[in-house]
């Protein structure tokens, strides 16, 4: 029986790898890229983790902080997952079908705080 890759790929998977020396390092350039993005964006937030929390800020900064917060820890898990789980290198469709609901159910999250802090001003409002 022959093996066609187009068909079975497992072959392509069980031969040994080798990479030309251009290869690696071209692969020792995307890690080092990948490490010195994920540790500048570490270091930021911890910088202001650090300057924030020891000075007394008002709310609308501090709401400020937060979201700067959850969107620098996005972006840290997009990459990850772009990078180290090699969805970065899929065809567009798988990333869309992958990424596509993840994003609406952060919509949905965002919804729903903003929606139950207007139920909760409305009820406060009532109960007064």
């Amino acid at each position: 029986m022959e093996h066609s890759t187009e068909i079975d790929q497992s072959y392509e998977y069980s031969k040994p790898h080798s990479r030309t020396p251009e290869e690696g390092r071209a692969v020792r350039k995307k890690i080092l890229m990948v490490t010195a993005l994920l540790s500048v964006i570490t270091i930021v937030e911890v910088l202001i983790g650090i300057y924030y929390s020891k000075t007394h800020v008002s709310p609308g900064t501090w709401q400020a902080i937060k979201w700067f917060y959850i969107v620098l820890t996005l972006v840290k898990a997009g990459y990850i997952v772009l990078v180290f789980m090699h969805l970065g290198d899929e065809r567009k469709n798988l990333r869309t079908t992958i990424l596509l609901p993840m994003v609406l159910v952060i919509y949905f999250i965002f919804i729903c705080i903003f929606e139950g802090n207007n139920i909760l001003q409305y009820v406060q409002d009532i109960l007064k």
